[in-house]
Protein backbone atom coordinates (compact mmCIF):
# COMPACT_ATOMS: atom_id res chain seq x y z
CA UNK A 1 0.00 0.00 0.00
CA UNK A 2 2.72 2.54 1.12
CA UNK A 3 4.35 1.92 -2.61
CA UNK A 4 1.18 2.55 -4.14
CA UNK A 5 0.42 5.71 -2.40
CA UNK A 6 4.28 6.83 -3.56
CA UNK A 7 3.61 6.08 -7.07
CA UNK A 8 0.31 8.65 -6.74
CA UNK A 9 2.19 11.15 -4.88
CA UNK A 10 4.60 10.86 -7.68
CA UNK A 11 2.60 10.66 -10.50
CA UNK A 12 0.19 13.52 -9.22
CA UNK A 13 3.69 15.82 -8.48
CA UNK A 14 4.86 15.18 -12.04
CA UNK A 15 1.34 15.28 -13.53
CA UNK A 16 1.04 19.00 -11.85
CA UNK A 17 4.40 19.93 -12.81
CA UNK A 18 3.60 19.23 -16.43
CA UNK A 19 0.31 21.73 -15.76
CA UNK A 20 2.50 24.42 -14.74
CA UNK A 21 5.02 24.02 -17.25
CA UNK A 22 2.31 24.33 -20.01
CA UNK A 23 0.75 27.23 -17.78
CA UNK A 24 4.04 28.96 -18.03
CA UNK A 25 4.74 28.52 -21.79
CA UNK A 26 1.47 30.06 -22.13
CA UNK A 27 1.71 32.63 -19.83
CA UNK A 28 5.74 33.71 -21.20
CA UNK A 29 4.59 33.07 -24.80
CA UNK A 30 1.30 33.88 -25.17
CA UNK A 31 0.85 36.62 -22.31
CA UNK A 32 -2.36 34.21 -20.73
CA UNK A 33 -1.84 34.61 -16.75
CA UNK A 34 -3.39 30.98 -15.22
CA UNK A 35 -5.06 30.78 -12.14
CA UNK A 36 -3.00 32.61 -9.06
CA UNK A 37 -2.27 29.94 -6.36
CA UNK A 38 -1.84 32.55 -3.65
CA UNK A 39 -5.57 33.33 -4.67
CA UNK A 40 -6.30 29.47 -3.80
CA UNK A 41 -4.66 29.56 -0.91
CA UNK A 42 -6.29 32.82 0.61
CA UNK A 43 -9.70 30.64 -0.09
CA UNK A 44 -8.71 27.98 1.87
CA UNK A 45 -7.61 30.71 4.60
CA UNK A 46 -10.78 32.49 4.56
CA UNK A 47 -12.66 28.77 4.88
CA UNK A 48 -10.92 28.57 8.33
CA UNK A 49 -13.03 31.49 9.24
CA UNK A 50 -16.04 30.14 8.09
CA UNK A 51 -15.67 31.99 4.57
CA UNK A 52 -16.29 29.58 1.47
CA UNK A 53 -17.61 31.94 -1.32
CA UNK A 54 -16.34 34.61 -2.62
CA UNK A 55 -17.97 37.99 -4.85
CA UNK A 56 -14.23 38.11 -5.89
CA UNK A 57 -11.19 36.42 -4.32
CA UNK A 58 -9.01 39.16 -5.53
CA UNK A 59 -10.72 41.71 -3.36
CA UNK A 60 -10.35 39.61 -0.58
CA UNK A 61 -8.31 40.79 2.46
CA UNK A 62 -4.73 38.87 1.88
CA UNK A 63 -4.37 35.82 4.61
CA UNK A 64 -1.27 35.02 6.35
CA UNK A 65 1.13 32.63 4.10
CA UNK A 66 -1.50 32.38 1.14
CA UNK A 67 0.43 31.43 -1.39
CA UNK A 68 2.36 28.79 0.44
CA UNK A 69 -0.87 27.43 1.47
CA UNK A 70 -2.18 27.83 -2.05
CA UNK A 71 1.29 26.31 -3.86
CA UNK A 72 0.91 23.26 -1.23
CA UNK A 73 -2.57 22.79 -1.93
CA UNK A 74 -2.47 22.88 -5.74
CA UNK A 75 0.12 19.66 -5.62
CA UNK A 76 -2.17 18.00 -2.87
CA UNK A 77 -4.79 17.97 -5.61
CA UNK A 78 -2.71 16.57 -7.81
CA UNK A 79 -2.05 13.80 -5.77
CA UNK A 80 -5.50 13.48 -4.94
CA UNK A 81 -6.42 13.41 -8.72
CA UNK A 82 -3.73 11.16 -9.17
CA UNK A 83 -4.44 8.82 -5.97
CA UNK A 84 -8.16 8.52 -7.20
CA UNK A 85 -6.87 7.99 -10.90
CA UNK A 86 -4.91 5.23 -9.94
CA UNK A 87 -7.73 3.70 -7.76
CA UNK A 88 -9.97 3.83 -11.19
CA UNK A 89 -7.97 2.43 -13.05
CA UNK A 90 -6.15 -0.73 -11.35
CA UNK A 91 -2.92 -2.13 -13.36
CA UNK A 92 -2.78 1.37 -15.56
CA UNK A 93 0.20 2.35 -13.87
CA UNK A 94 2.19 -0.89 -14.69
CA UNK A 95 0.78 -0.02 -18.63
CA UNK A 96 0.07 3.25 -19.00
CA UNK A 97 -1.75 4.30 -22.04
CA UNK A 98 -2.53 7.78 -23.25
CA UNK A 99 -6.26 7.77 -23.80
CA UNK A 100 -7.21 6.85 -20.13
CA UNK A 101 -5.09 9.55 -18.78
CA UNK A 102 -6.24 12.24 -21.14
CA UNK A 103 -10.40 11.50 -20.49
CA UNK A 104 -9.19 11.63 -16.84
CA UNK A 105 -7.33 14.82 -17.20
CA UNK A 106 -10.32 16.50 -19.08
CA UNK A 107 -12.81 15.29 -16.75
CA UNK A 108 -11.02 16.56 -13.98
CA UNK A 109 -12.16 20.30 -15.83
CA UNK A 110 -15.07 19.68 -13.84
CA UNK A 111 -13.96 20.47 -10.69
CA UNK A 112 -12.87 24.58 -11.61
CA UNK A 113 -15.81 25.23 -13.73
CA UNK A 114 -18.43 23.77 -11.32
CA UNK A 115 -16.64 24.51 -7.83
CA UNK A 116 -13.87 27.06 -7.88
CA UNK A 117 -14.34 29.59 -10.33
CA UNK A 118 -18.15 29.56 -9.01
CA UNK A 119 -16.76 29.59 -5.02
CA UNK A 120 -13.90 32.40 -6.43
CA UNK A 121 -15.84 35.07 -7.44
CA UNK A 122 -15.67 33.70 -11.01
CA UNK A 123 -18.90 32.43 -11.69
CA UNK A 124 -20.14 29.25 -13.38
CA UNK A 125 -17.67 27.81 -15.87
CA UNK A 126 -16.22 31.42 -15.43
CA UNK A 127 -19.39 33.03 -16.80
CA UNK A 128 -18.48 36.45 -14.81
CA UNK A 129 -14.84 37.06 -16.04
CA UNK A 130 -14.19 39.19 -18.95
CA UNK A 131 -13.84 36.79 -21.97
CA UNK A 132 -15.63 33.38 -20.37
CA UNK A 133 -14.91 31.58 -23.71
CA UNK A 134 -11.24 32.03 -23.56
CA UNK A 135 -11.39 31.50 -19.52
CA UNK A 136 -13.31 27.83 -20.33
CA UNK A 137 -10.70 27.08 -22.85
CA UNK A 138 -7.98 27.48 -21.09
CA UNK A 139 -8.72 25.56 -18.57
CA UNK A 140 -9.86 22.75 -20.89
CA UNK A 141 -6.11 22.89 -21.79
CA UNK A 142 -4.90 23.05 -18.58
CA UNK A 143 -6.74 19.66 -17.80
CA UNK A 144 -5.77 18.08 -20.86
CA UNK A 145 -2.12 18.48 -19.70
CA UNK A 146 -2.65 17.08 -16.83
CA UNK A 147 -3.85 14.40 -18.54
CA UNK A 148 -0.70 14.38 -20.41
CA UNK A 149 1.49 14.70 -17.21
CA UNK A 150 -0.17 11.57 -16.13
CA UNK A 151 0.84 9.38 -18.48
CA UNK A 152 4.36 10.61 -19.22
CA UNK A 153 4.77 10.75 -15.04
CA UNK A 154 3.21 7.20 -14.90
CA UNK A 155 5.75 6.26 -17.79
CA UNK A 156 8.93 7.92 -15.25
CA UNK A 157 7.39 6.48 -11.80
CA UNK A 158 7.04 2.62 -13.80
CA UNK A 159 10.65 2.86 -15.04
CA UNK A 160 12.19 4.14 -11.29
CA UNK A 161 9.73 1.90 -8.88
CA UNK A 162 9.69 -1.15 -11.33
CA UNK A 163 6.14 -1.05 -11.53
CA UNK A 164 4.75 -4.51 -12.61
CA UNK A 165 1.25 -6.05 -13.78
CA UNK A 166 1.42 -8.94 -10.64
Amino acid sequence: MSSYVIAAAAVGAGATLVMDLWNLFLKRGFGLPSLDYCHLGRWLCHMQRGTFRHDSIAAAPAMLCECAVGWTAHYSIGFVFALAFLALAPGWLAQPTLPPALLYGLATVVFPLFLMQPLLGFGVAASRTASPARARLKSLATHTAFGVGLYLAALLVGRVLQVRAD
